[in-house]
C-alpha cells in the first residue's frame, strides 16, 4: 500500500499524462473546426465575385444551403469540444480533489504558520474553472493563425504583409501582458489566501471575539487586508485590461486597414471585391482567438500557478512507501532520545522511556516543556527528526496512516469534533461501523448515559465543531472517539481539563479498563488527579527527559525540591 504522499504524487503525474493525451485530442478536433471557420469568408467571396456578377439566384440558393450545412456541422463540433473540455475539468477535479483535501489538512503539520499562505483546494478550483471556460478553446485556436495568414497571402502578398505585421504587433502586446501582469496576479492571489485565512481564524475563535470585544479590532485588520488585496487585484486587472483593450482596438484598426488596402488593390484591379471582403473577415477570425485568450489570461495564470503550487505541496508531503505492512503492535513502545517538532524545527530535544503492554504513563512538567509535542510525536502527528520511536521494534512509518488509526487513539488538548452525528464522531466516520463497537467506546468513556439523554441519542447531529454540546460533553465524546476500537496506544492530552469530579472518576476508570485490556495509556497532566490511573511518570523540562520511573518515586523526586522551597 502506498502512502498518501506517494499516491498524491502519482495522482499529479497521472493527471498530467491524461491532460496531455486529452489536449492532443482537443487539438485534433481544432482542425475541422478551424477549417469550417473558412465558410464565412469563402461564402462572401463567392457572393461578391460570382452571384452578384452573374445575377444567378439558383447559385445563391445552393451556396446558402451549403453554407448553412457547414455552419451546423461547425456548431456540432464546437459543442462537442465544449462538452469534452467540461469533462476534462471534472476529471481533473475528481483525480486531484482527494489529494488537495489531504494536503490542505496536513499542511499545518508540515509547514506550520507557512501553511496559511497555501490552499490546495482553492488552487484546484482555479484549475478546474479555467479548463471548463472558454480559455482553452481560444488557446488551441491560436496556432491556426498562420493558416489564415497564409490564405491571405494567397489572396495578395500586400494583404498578407499587412495582416502579418498586425499579428506580430499583437503577439508583442501579448508578451508584454504576460511579463507585466504575472507578478501582480501572483500577489493578488497570495493576498486572497491571507483574507480567507483571517476569516477562517475569526470563525474558529468567534466566542473569544464576541466575549472580549475584539470585533472592531479584527474588522480593522480585515479592512487592511482587504484594502491591500483590492489594490493588488486592481493593479493586475488594470494591466490585463489595458492590453486586452489595446489588442481589441488594434484588431479593429487592422481589419479596417485590410479593407482599405483591399479597396486600393481592387481599384487597381489586382484583386476582386470579394477577395477584399474575404480577407477582412479572415483577418478578424485569425486574431479573434488572440483577443479572447488575453481576456482569459488571468484565469490561465491563476490555473498555471495553482497547478504548480499544488504539485509543490504534494511533493513536500512525506512518502513512506509502505508496501508490506507489519502486524498491529501488541508488546512494547520504546522512545530513545527522540527529537521532534513542527516543520522540521526541533522543539522536543530528547525524551527516552520504555513501556510494555498494559502500562500507564503520566507525563508532567512546566508549561512549554514539550509535553504536548511528545504526545503529538507518539501518535505520528510530527515526525521523529533524530532518535528512535519503536512499536514492537519497528518505526511507526512502517504502517500506513489509515492502518495506524486502527491501533492508536488520541485525545488532543484542543478538542475538535466534526459536523455529523455523535455515532459518526465516535467511530471516526468509519463506513459501516458496528453499533456495538461505538456503544462500547462510549461506555469506556462513561459517556453512554450522556449520549442517550441527547434528543436523538447516538444519532444526534452535534453541528460544526460540536457547538451543540457543552465543553464537558465534547470532552467525553472526544474521549470515546479516542477509545474506539482495539487499541495498542492511547494518548490523552489533558483529558480532564473540562471534567467535573464524576468525570474525572470516569476517566480514571477508563484508563484502568484500557490498561487491563492490554493498551498502553499515556496521559499528559497538569492536574494530579489525571495521574490516578497510571503507574509510571515521565518528567519533562526544557524539552528533555528529567526523570522516568514508578509514579510515587518520580513524584517524590520532582515535588521534594518544590516543597522545600515552599517550606522555606
Amino acid at each position: 500500500m502506498q502512502s498518501p504522499g506517494g499516491t498524491g504524487f502519482q495522482a499529479i503525474e497521472a493527471c498530467r499524462r491524461s491532460l496531455k493525451s486529452a489536449f492532443f485530442g482537443i487539438a485534433a478536433l481544432g482542425l475541422p473546426i478551424n477549417l469550417l471557420m473558412l465558410t464565412g469568408p469563402l461564402f462572401m467571396l463567392q457572393v461578391y465575385d460570382r452571384v452578384l456578377a452573374s445575377g444567378s439566384v439558383p447559385t445563391l440558393i445552393v451556396l446558402g444551403g451549403l453554407t448553412a450545412g457547414l455552419y451546423i456541422f461547425y456548431g456540432l463540433l464546437e459543442g462537442i469540444r465544449s462538452r469534452v473540455l467540461l469533462r476534462i475539468g471534472q476529471r481533473v477535479d475528481a483525480q486531484l480533489s482527494g489529494v488537495s483535501y489531504e494536503s490542505s489538512v496536513s499542511l499545518p503539520l508540515l509547514l506550520g504558520r507557512k501553511a496559511e499562505r497555501l490552499d490546495p483546494v482553492r488552487d484546484l478550483e482555479s484549475v478546474r474553472q479555467f479548463l471548463v471556460g472558454p480559455g482553452p478553446s481560444a488557446i488551441f485556436d491560436i496556432p491556426w493563425m498562420p493558416v489564415y495568414l497564409g490564405i491571405i497571402f494567397l489572396f495578395h502578398p500586400i494583404l498578407g504583409f499587412v495582416a502579418l505585421g498586425g499579428a506580430i504587433i499583437i503577439c508583442i502586446l501579448i508578451g508584454l501582458n504576460e511579463i507585466t501582469s504575472r507578478k501582480p496576479a501572483a500577489e493578488a492571489n497570495q493576498h486572497a489566501v491571507h483574507r480567507a485565512a483571517l476569516v477562517e481564524q475569526s470563525r474558529r475563535n468567534a466566542e473569544a471575539v464576541a466575549a472580549m470585544g475584539m470585533m472592531a479590532t479584527l474588522r480593522s485588520r480585515w479592512d487592511g487586508f482587504n484594502e491591500t488585496f483590492l489594490d493588488k487585484q486592481r493593479r493586475a486587472s488594470d494591466r490585463t485590461n489595458l492590453f486586452g483593450t489595446a489588442i481589441k482596438a488594434f484588431r479593429f484598426m487592422l481589419q479596417s486597414a485590410i479593407l482599405g488596402v483591399g479597396a486600393w488593390l481592387a481599384i487597381r484591379q489586382e484583386i476582386t471585391p470579394g477577395v477584399m471582403i474575404a480577407a477582412s473577415i479572415m483577418t478578424s477570425r485569425a486574431l479573434a482567438p488572440v483577443e479572447q485568450a488575453v481576456g482569459q489570461w488571468r484565469g490561465f495564470v491563476a490555473a498555471r500557478q495553482g497547478f504548480r503550487r499544488l504539485r509543490e505541496v504534494v511533493e513536500k508531503r512525506p512518502d513512506f512507501g509502505v508496501e508490506t505492512e507489519l502486524p498491529i503492535p501488541s508488546r512494547e513502545l520504546a522512545a530513545e532520545n527522540i527529537v521532534s517538532g513542527p516543520a522540521g524545527q526541533a522543539v522536543l530535544m530528547g525524551a527516552s522511556f520504555s513501556l510494555k503492554a498494559g502500562d500507564g504513563l503520566g507525563i508532567i512538567g512546566p508549561s512549554g516543556a514539550g509535553k504536548t509535542m511528545l504526545a503529538r510525536t507518539l501518535v505520528g502527528v510530527y515526525p521523529v527528526l533524530r532518535g528512535a520511536l519503536k512499536f514492537d521494534g519497528a518505526d511507526l512509518t512502517q504502517w500506513a496512516p489509515e492502518r495506524q488509526g486502527t491501533f492508536i487513539g488520541y485525545l488532543p488538548q484542543d478538542i475538535q469534533l466534526f459536523a455529523g452525528t455523535v455515532a459518526q464522531n465516535i467511530s471516526r466516520f468509519a463506513q459501516d461501523a458496528p453499533a456495538e463497537e461505538i456503544i462500547k467506546a462510549a461506555q469506556r468513556a462513561d459517556a453512554h448515559q450522556l449520549i442517550i439523554d441527547l434528543p436523538q441519542g447516538y444519532d444526534t447531529e452535534i453541528g460544526a465543531d460540536g457547538n451543540m454540546l457543552s465543553g464537558g460533553q465534547m470532552q467525553r465524546i472526544a474521549l470515546a472517539r479516542a477509545l474506539y476500537g482495539n487499541l495498542f496506544l492511547i494518548v490523552l492530552d489533558e483529558p480532564n481539563s473540562n471534567l467535573d469530579t464524576d468525570g474525572e472518576t470516569a476517566l480514571t476508570h477508563a484508563i484502568r479498563t484500557m490498561r487491563a485490556e492490554g493498551s498502553i495509556v499515556v496521559v499528559i497532566a497538569h492536574r494530579p488527579s489525571a495521574l490516578a490511573g497510571v503507574d509510571q511518570v515521565l518528567f519533562i523540562k526544557d524539552g528533555r527527559s528529567q526523570a522516568f520511573g514508578p509514579k510515587n518515586e518520580v513524584l517524590q523526586q520532582v515535588l521534594a525540591p518544590t516543597q522545600q522551597v515552599a517550606a522555606q
